[in-house]
């Protein structure tokens, strides 16, 4: 059953490398960048390009702020699925600081 393209506007995907799952590891911001892409691609061809285009899409592979500016920097990259990062001073010092001001 297709989701109806009015519903896509209360979705979030999150996308995060299976081998970095409880690694602590992060994809480059290029490789991250790539995925998402061809996420928001699929969804352009599958579903429609205005919901390709406004659909966020959010990175959830061990965000810190050490890599947050980088990712957060790509263009298909919508935000980020932050776990165990936001418990930290570093979220409000590097990952929250590193986000686009609206």
């Amino acid at each position: 059953m297709a989701i109806p393209e009015k519903d896509w506007a209360s979705i979030a995907i999150a996308y995060e490398p299976v081998w970095a799952i409880g690694t602590g590891k992060t994809a480059s911001p290029e490789q991250a960048q790539d995925v998402h892409a061809k996420i928001r691609d699929w969804i352009k061809a599958n579903v429609s390009p205005d919901v390709a285009k406004a659909v966020r899409i959010q990175y959830g592979g061990s965000m810190k702020g050490a890599n947050a500016e980088g990712l957060l920097a790509k263009p298909d990259i919508d935000g980020g699925l932050i776990g165990g990062a936001s418990l930290k001073t570093e979220f409000i010092t590097g990952i929250a600081a590193a986000c686009p001001k609206p």
